[in-house]
């Protein structure tokens, strides 16, 4: 598997080089304007591209089956975390939102350890359990349980996409891992009416599904994230009005450099851009697929499918928000947007993938 995992770093290499180049083509005027510093944005990245290679050095330096042993206690830290965010004086909140521990000049989202808690947890609850996977009360009920409570912690910041993209990563885990579809479909149909709850009983989230219907209904209003996303994405054409020369990064479009960065590449650099990014997650999640494949160990099977599941979701989430084809989730584009616990967390998930395959090999 060697081929394999030279590929994968050489891909999550690509993206990250192209992060680095566009965060700071789409935030440098705006952090000129703002603060003072037009490398403000590129600086933290850089600053948090260092920690996260630090990190994927020391997880690729060990063996990835310690972990087992691991699994609760970093499950436990994780709900520790989300319930500290949440009391005022220990968690930052910013824009309406309590999701931040602030460090110094930095900022820590509890919520992006919590998912590589998860998987780990997962990963080793479902390589113990693999003969009563099936049963309800011993194979089903104890996850769900879990994930129910770490969704609720999460919600409560409010993130309603972080805690979906969890469930959805539990839950097809629990599938490949052999639970019966009843229990999944039951699960689904209980979870929809709190769903809807949550999505058209809170204003800002069903503003976001009116204006992810018609964003051009209210363009000035309700619609006018998404509408100026399209504008860049169709001012692009195929070859991009040029590196550097976007319009829409000009105060129009608003998280140019965090969740819709992919628009401005789609400004500058054309739709030949956009689908570099989008061949290059492809190609990541067909080589991480075949690494899954090919383990034979329970514990490195699992949680190498819930990291390719993880970073796959949030990349097809994020382009579908960019592309107006999903309604607007608040998830980062992985390894391109700017954002320092996603880009430090994702790192170390393909640490984690890359050891699981190294150790297979020996």
């Amino acid at each position: 598997m060697k081929d394999i995992r030279i590929s994968i770093a050489v891909i999550v290499t690509i993206l990250i080089s192209m992060g680095i180049i566009m965060i700071y083509s789409s935030s440098g005027i705006y952090a000129l304007r703002e603060l003072g510093d037009s490398s403000y944005f590129l600086n933290r990245h850089l600053i948090f591209l260092l920690i996260g290679l630090v990190f994927t050095i020391a997880l690729m330096s060990v063996d990835y089956r310690d972990l087992r042993y691991w699994a609760k206690p970093l499950l436990m830290a994780a709900f520790i975390m989300l319930v500290l965010v949440l009391i005022p004086g220990i968690g930052k909140a910013s824009f309406g939102a309590r999701r931040w521990f602030k460090i110094g000049m930095f900022s820590f989202q509890p919520s992006e350890f919590a998912k590589l808690a998860i998987l780990i947890y997962m990963a080793d609850f479902l390589s113990r359990r693999q003969q009563r996977i099936s049963s309800f009360w011993f194979g089903f009920l104890p996850p769900m349980m879990i994930t129910g409570l770490m969704c609720v912690l999460i919600v409560k910041q409010p993130d309603l996409g972080s805690s979906v993209l969890i469930a959805i990563i539990v839950m097809a885990m629990l599938f490949v891992a052999g639970s019966r579809l009843s229990h999944l479909i039951a699960l689904i149909l209980m979870a929809l009416p709190a769903l809807y709850i949550l999505v058209f009983r809170v204003p800002y989230r069903l503003r976001r599904i009116l204006a992810f219907l018609d964003p051009w209904q209210d363009p000035q209003g309700i619609g006018f994230q998404l509408s100026q996303s399209q504008i860049a994405l169709g001012s692009g054409g195929l070859f991009g009005v040029g590196l550097g020369k976007s319009v829409q990064k000009l105060f129009y479009l608003p998280a140019a450099h965090t969740d819709f960065i992919l628009s401005i590449v789609g400004e500058e650099l054309g739709l030949l851009g956009t689908s570099a990014i989008v061949l290059l997650f492809v190609a990541f999640i067909w080589q991480g697929a075949r690494i899954v494949k090919l383990i034979n160990e329970p514990f490195g099977y699992f949680l190498s499918l819930g990291i390719i599941t993880m970073l796959g979701l949030q990349a097809v989430v994020n382009i579908g928000v960019s592309i107006g084809a999903l309604p607007t989730k608040g998830l980062p584009l992985p390894f391109i947007s700017y954002g320092g616990s996603a880009l430090v967390f994702n790192m170390m998930a393909v640490a984690l993938l890359l050891n699981i395959s190294r150790i297979q090999d020996l």
